[in-house]
């Protein structure tokens, strides 16, 4: 979450904010709406993660926001109401431009244990403050999290007993038992996802087709590095080294994924193909069937099953009017892999998203001739430090990742997003020259919905912006060309003819036309039925101000879906391990 700045620690503040949390605690004890709603601002938002209403769920407006809790109180019985033991103390700071105090808290419900974020209005200490936003959370359920390592078997000293490794290929097999979840994709959503509920103690598989262990990265576009810091990333429990790369490449972070699937014993089968899965609801179990390698097929019976096939998974390849017409090659931007083969050759890119950029600068360095078709106003930043200001929270001194992370979760969208209002602004006045260059080169730009940037972009469609690497000074330069879709009249057999008159020329056109989301593979593999109760996923419902059925239990029991980017990950797939741990 970005917008904030740290202005001061008063030593007042931990009294304050304990009679607030004290009398909080009071009134939820009570489940008395009204005594609640005294504690509010009329302005206030409650973000829930799971520990109250076994969702996520944001609640905005005092008396909306009294009522939910009131009801959430009676059932889940909170109590235990304090500050968080361990955590930094309340200090004064700035959200979204507004000052207030913001403190970590604790409790406890019948279910497990809770951490909360609270921010409270005025600052100042002269009237007692009430609370702004609201965050709770589950972080721990109450049976325990699982084994530990000393917990597992030892095998005493029979030399001839089955080793570790005998024991890890045993449990992997699946011959002789299920997998408590079967999780479908292989990339940093489901070993994040199996890593947390490997912790728990709870049995899951990951089955991927690709033939290696983080090929869904390695196979990418040669040239591909994530566009955010290390810093946002890291993994659970396993943090990139301090030696790593501001920006970590694909192929780098593709043996990581490797190595993290190897260090937390996560239980993984390359070249399989899940087919689809039908639902028994009278024994709470899936029939799901397999495809691996040579054909063989696998039947397992998980009582959930995980999708994790990516916000970006299936391309998306539209129908383009007269492109049959043309002769050359077209490759969708998830085949292609460089430019080497183009050298001194025209080439069309079709789309303008982050794919398209890299895929068009790759070209023009491996000195191709290249022409961006631009389908849709796009928005553009630089890379650094524009983009990463949305991710300030992360970046420089400050509390421990748990804590920023707590920080980025309890943030409810309307304040997220007026945030990245604010940012947005700050950025277009960073990169005036570089926008400017582009709108004279004939490219279209545009900042969000509401001017919020690109974050919000992502949640709705998963894309739709570039954080500039170097690409867009060659636009701007005129190196790289750009022409708009609408001003094509028609494809030819070696390029396209505009309505000008003018023609330009290709012997390949990439379709950097984005992926289909996770919804699309619905219909497909669980019948119309499923498709019909779980409904749309990814993209932000305007009821609840959260992403649709991520993390979260769907309209269909046991099946459950992850996606996003590789904080989100970290973040929220240690909720959904928590669920399906409890759900059983």
């Amino acid at each position: 979450m970005s917008g904030a700045q740290s202005l001061a620690v008063h030593p007042s503040l931990e009294t304050a904010v304990s009679s607030w949390i004290s009398g909080f605690g009071a009134a939820m004890a009570a489940g008395d709406e009204a005594q609640i709603s005294q504690l509010l601002n009329v302005d206030s938002h409650w973000r829930d993660i799971v520990v109250l209403t076994w969702s996520i769920r944001t609640h905005s407006g005092g008396n909306v926001v009294a009522a939910a809790l009131a009801a959430a109180a009676k059932k889940e019985k909170p109590s235990d109401f304090r500050l968080a033991d361990g955590y930094s103390a309340p200090r004064i700071v700035e959200r979204a431009g507004t000052r207030c105090i913001e403190a970590f808290y604790q409790f406890e419900t019948v279910a497990g244990r809770g951490i909360g974020v609270v921010r409270l209005t005025p600052p100042a200490l002269e009237a007692p403050p009430k609370a702004w936003t609201l965050m709770t959370s589950l972080q721990g359920l109450n049976d325990g999290i699982g084994f530990a390592p000393d917990d597992r078997p030892d095998v005493g000293a029979d030399i001839d007993a089955p080793n570790w490794l005998d024991l890890r290929q045993a449990s992997s097999s699946y011959r002789e038992h299920d997998p408590d979840v079967l999780i479908v994709g292989g990339g940093h959503a489901g070993c994040t996802t199996a890593a947390e509920l490997g912790r728990l103690g709870v049995d899951a598989l990951v089955v991927d087709r690709e033939k290696r262990v983080g090929d869904n990265w390695r196979l990418r576009y040669h040239s591909l590095k994530l566009h955010n810091r290390t810093p946002i990333n890291h993994f659970p429990m396993l943090p990139f080294p301090d030696t790593f790369p501001a920006y970590i490449p694909k192929d780098k972070l593709a043996n990581w994924i490797e190595f993290y699937v190897d260090a937390m014993e996560i239980n993984f089968w390359t070249e399989t193909t899940f087919e689809g899965a039908e639902y028994d609801a009278r024994d709470g179990r899936w029939t799901a069937r397999l495809t691996q390698v040579g054909g063989e097929t696998r039947t397992v019976r998980p009582k959930h099953i995980v999708m994790a096939t990516s916000v970006s998974g299936t391309p998306s390849i539209p129908e383009i009017p007269t492109l049959d017409r043309f002769n050359g090659d077209v490759v969708h931007s998830s085949s292609f892999t460089n430019g080497t083969k183009w050298q001194g050759r025209p080439a069309m890119v079709i789309g303008t998203g982050t794919s398209a950029h890299d895929i068009a600068q790759n070209l023009h360095a491996h000195g191709a001739d290249v022409t961006m078709v631009q389908r849709s106003p796009t928005m553009v930043i630089n890379v650094d430090p524009s983009a990463q200001l949305y991710d300030g929270l992360y970046l420089g001194d400050g509390p421990p990742l748990a804590e920023r992370d707590l920080i980025n979760s309890s943030m409810p969208m309307p304040v997220v997003k007026r945030a990245h209002q604010m940012v947005t602004q700050q950025v277009r006045d960073i990169d005036a020259e570089l926008l400017a260059g582009l709108e004279a080169a004939g490219f279209q730009l545009e900042f969000g919905e509401d001017g919020a940037g690109w974050p919000l972009k992502y949640r709705q469609r998963g894309g739709g912006y570039y954080f500039n690497a170097g690409c867009s000074d060659l636009i701007a330069a005129g190196d790289i060309r750009v022409i708009q879709y609408a001003d094509i009249e028609a494809f030819t057999v070696d390029g396209a003819a505009l309505r000008s008159g003018d023609r330009h020329a290709a012997d390949i056109i990439v379709l950097a036309t984005g992926y289909m989301g996770q919804d699309y593979l619905l219909k497909g593999l669980f019948g119309d039925a499923v498709a019909k109760a779980v409904g749309q996923v990814w993209g932000v419902n305007s009821e609840t101000s959260e992403l649709n059925n991520m993390w979260t239990p769907t309209g269909q029991s046991g099946l459950w879906f992850t996606a996003g980017s590789l904080s989100q990950c970290r973040i929220y797939s240690k909720y959904l391990a928590m669920q399906i741990k409890a759900a059983g």
